[in-house]
């Protein structure tokens, strides 16, 4: 047949051309919208008609060049012609039948045979061929599928069975399948749809394969099958007495649902560039990824990155953002877990490799914002001292302020002199944020969202801006600070003689570390005799509360300092205080004394404080007496002790510590019921009413404690973090003391590692006894997965 260009349409044939002659010429020239071709619905339905003619229309036509009207008026005469001739009778010839007919005769009638073609749903995502083989049981089916695997089947897998597809041999689906695909285009459901809409007219499957093939045999059927169960947009399914058939849908609908497969397409396009982004990110050296600002550039970007950031802390919104990053991980070739998520976005680099993830789930709040801001650099501006006409001037004595070297805030400062009568008289100075942040401010209420200051290894974040607590409220060496001062005498056994509350105004004269103020005792410098005073007084006072039944619970803390902790390999400072070292109970004796001052001053002058109080345990003390002084037996009373109490109208016995009556009120720039006790007192000093009843205070320390639990989890498992990440680093090999706490079961112990101060398990071998040491090697380390396995091996 002759090939040639008939106003703009052309028809193709050649020996090889598969059953469905169609012009790309004519394909392109009908691309219009939906709408234009429904308004030019006769012309374009012509068009159609000679581009997609099969090709027996014309085995006795010569192509020369005619109108449009007297070709298709000669193809509808050759079609006549060829019908009368019996050539195209598929509806008698083929006995054509439903998808649903054959589905519901051969499934549930239980007649599927032994050859025929079916395709099944192998899984969620994967349809196959394959050939019936035999029964399996009752309902199911041995087949072979396309990838020559058997397997048995049940009968509602079955999506489709291909008409007239008997006998047929398993090898022969390969290149079935491949025919199939070879001669599927969408464009031909497109024809489909114009004249069927023009008509009003539904189809079936082998109807529809008649229809744009000019057949209806198995490979032609099964094409027009994938045609129509891969199609979005032109064809509906119907339901009509048990039979399904396709409708075509409506040109509005048409117009819609293009437009939805358009935006559909350039969304997949979308997310295909961020995925080949992705990879190129993981694969690039950690100094060129990307920064994290980056991701949050193009707002579509940023919005899957933050569903994966919300699928790794396991804090997604709704059902989109799990949707969008099991798409991403998928893409990815990782698994759809919130591990794989954050080892994603440590790869490229939107995470540093030690994120804190930890920080991310609990969504604490860590800047300021603008507000908050503005109104600190206000008040630090007006710098006006609302108790500056009550203040005692206290600037003669030696202050000093001790607390670790990297400290930000400096809450309370110590002076002390021995007076005449040989009693000792100890100044306790407290910082005085109340003199600029007024209950109920904006400040104020931030804080009290807050909480609590959060240490961290590797930040701090301050319950109060840091501007304001560091410069308006922080005590600082050789300035004139306001403070709050409780004074006590004590009598020579180390109970309280007397004592008094006052607005004060200081000027520190040292700020010393722990290890510098020990160095400083153990030099027994003259000219330091009241820091010598402070720690007789601080002995005096452990004795008497043990006395009054306080439990020692002292033991060694770790604390750690990271430097650069976004570096991939971050410097890491540890230091082991004990807290039975001299300095530090200096300090912890004098924070104690004060809270019991207060306890009694609120307590004498019926003042709503948050009074904190610790039942004693059932258990008498004396039944650990057998166990060694130190870690261990602080480690089996501490297992023993009960839950704190708190009270806001009156004091409450502090077993533990051995008071009737505590108040914290020595850190009032970092925890905010520190802060609310200061309130309370502050009025009482100036004459006022106490700005919080006992119910105001027990409501505001309910939502502070909680938040304060959250606080303590998140240093806990951050300090864990880091330990196990110093051992990880550690020269593999190296041994570590490590002190027997108790036996947890058979010969795995408690102990404590006495260089790290980290308590962990590890078997130990018979003989070793509670309060012994042994020698151990971290076997592993794993901090993200919190994993530390240890291993006794042999003292040298």
């Amino acid at each position: 047949m002759a090939v040639r260009a008939m106003n703009t349409s052309i028809i193709l044939h050649s020996a090889a051309t598969p059953p469905l002659i169609i012009s790309r010429r004519c394909c392109c020239h009908r691309q219009l919208t939906t709408s234009s071709r429904h308004r030019n619905r006769s012309t374009a339905n012509l068009h159609s008609f000679i581009c997609c003619v099969p090709y027996p229309l014309f085995t006795h036509v010569t192509v020369r060049s005619y109108s449009v009207q007297n070709l298709v008026k000669m193809v509808m005469n050759e079609l006549a012609s060829i019908r009368k001739r019996g050539r195209v009778r598929a509806t008698s010839k083929l006995e054509l039948v439903s998808t649903g007919e054959i589905l519901e005769d051969k499934l549930k009638k239980g007649t599927l045979q032994k050859g025929l073609l079916l395709e099944f749903k192998k899984d969620s995502e994967r349809l196959l061929l394959a050939v019936a083989l035999k029964p399996d049981g009752k309902k199911n089916w041995m087949v072979s599928d396309q990838n020559g695997i058997t397997t048995s089947i049940k009968p509602q897998q079955v999506t489709f069975i291909v008409p007239g597809a008997e006998n047929f041999e398993p090898t022969e689906i390969s290149d079935f399948v491949q025919k199939a695909h070879d001669n599927l285009d969408p464009a031909l459901l497109e024809f489909a749809w114009n004249e069927l809409l023009e008509k009003n007219k539904s189809v079936t499957v082998q109807e529809l394969a008649e229809m744009i093939f000019g057949s209806a045999e198995p490979l032609e059927t099964y094409c027009a099958h994938l045609l129509l169960s891969r199609d979005e947009v032109y064809f509906t399914v119907l339901e009509s007495r048990g039979l399904s058939v396709y409708g075509p849908r409506t040109a509005n609908q048409v117009d819609e649902l293009l437009r939805r497969k358009l935006a559909k397409e350039a969304a997949e396009k979308e997310f295909e560039e961020l995925v080949q982004f992705l990879r190129s990110a993981k694969q690039m050296p950690p100094q060129e990824k990307p920064p994290r600002s980056s991701w949050k550039a193009e707002e579509k970007t940023w919005h899957k990155i933050e569903s994966l950031e919300a699928f790794a802390i396991d804090s997604c919104k709704n059902g989109d953002q799990k949707k969008t990053a099991g798409m991403i991980l998928k893409a990815m070739g990782l698994a759809k877990t919130s591990s794989a998520a954050v080892n994603l976005l440590i790869d490229i680099g939107y995470f540093p490799g030690h994120v804190n993830l930890d920080l991310l789930k609990l969504n604490l709040p860590t800047d300021h914002r603008d507000e908050i801001l503005s109104a600190a650099e206000s008040l630090l501006s007006a710098s006006t001292d609302l108790d500056e006409a009550d203040r005692t001037d206290l600037t003669h004595l030696k202050v000093y302020a001790i607390d670790v070297d990297e400290a930000d805030e400096l809450d309370d400062a110590l002076s002390a002199t021995r007076l005449q009568d040989g009693r000792i008289k100890i100044w306790i100075h407290i910082a005085d944020p109340t003199s600029l942040v007024q209950p109920g401010s904006i400040i104020d209420k931030d804080a009290r969202r807050r909480g609590t200051s959060i240490f961290l290894p590797t930040a701090t974040y301050p319950m109060f801006p840091e501007r304001l607590a560091m410069e308006g409220m922080s005590l600082k060496q050789g300035k004139l600070c306001n403070a709050v001062t409780v004074s006590v005498v004590l009598h020579s056994d180390g109970s309280v003689a007397e004592y008094l509350v006052e607005n004060s105004i200081i000027k520190p004269t040292y700020m010393l570390t722990y290890e510098s103020a020990t160095e400083l005792l153990h030099l027994n410098l003259e000219e330091e005799i009241e820091l010598k005073i402070l720690s007789e007084a601080a002995a005096l006072r452990l004795r008497w509360r043990r006395e009054q039944g306080a439990i020692d619970t002292a033991t060694l803390e770790t604390r750690i300092k990271v430097t650069n902790p976004d570096h991939p390999e971050p410097s890491i400072k540890l230091y082991v205080e004990n807290q039975a070292d001299a300095a530090m109970r200096l300090v912890s004796e004098m924070m104690i004394l004060c809270g019991e001052v207060m306890a009694t001053f609120g307590s004498h002058n019926n003042i709503p404080l948050p009074y904190r109080g610790q039942p004693q345990s059932n258990i008498d003390t004396s039944a650990f007496a057998h166990l060694p002084e130190g870690p261990v037996r602080s480690a089996a009373i501490v297992r023993t002790m009960r839950g704190a109490e708190m009270d806001f109208r009156n004091p409450i016995r502090h077993g533990v510590l051995g008071l009737p009556g505590y108040v914290q009120f020595t850190s009032p720039i970092r925890r905010y019921m520190d802060l609310a006790a200061h309130y309370q007192v502050k009025a009482f000093l100036s004459g006022d009413s106490p700005p919080f009843s006992a119910g105001e205070l027990e409501g505001i320390a309910s939502s502070v404690n909680m938040t304060n639990r959250v606080v303590r989890r998140l240093t806990n498992s951050s300090l864990r973090y880091w330990i196990l990440e110093y051992l990880r680093r550690q020269p593999k090999g190296k041994r570590y003391r490590a002190l027997v706490l108790r036996f947890i079961k058979d010969r795995t112990a408690a102990i404590l590692l006495m260089e790290i101060g980290l308590q962990a398990s590890s078997w130990v071998s018979i003989g070793v006894q509670i309060g012994d040491e042994v020698d151990v090697q971290v076997e592993e380390a794993h901090p993200r997965d919190d994993v530390l396995s240890l291993m006794e091996v042999e003292a040298v």
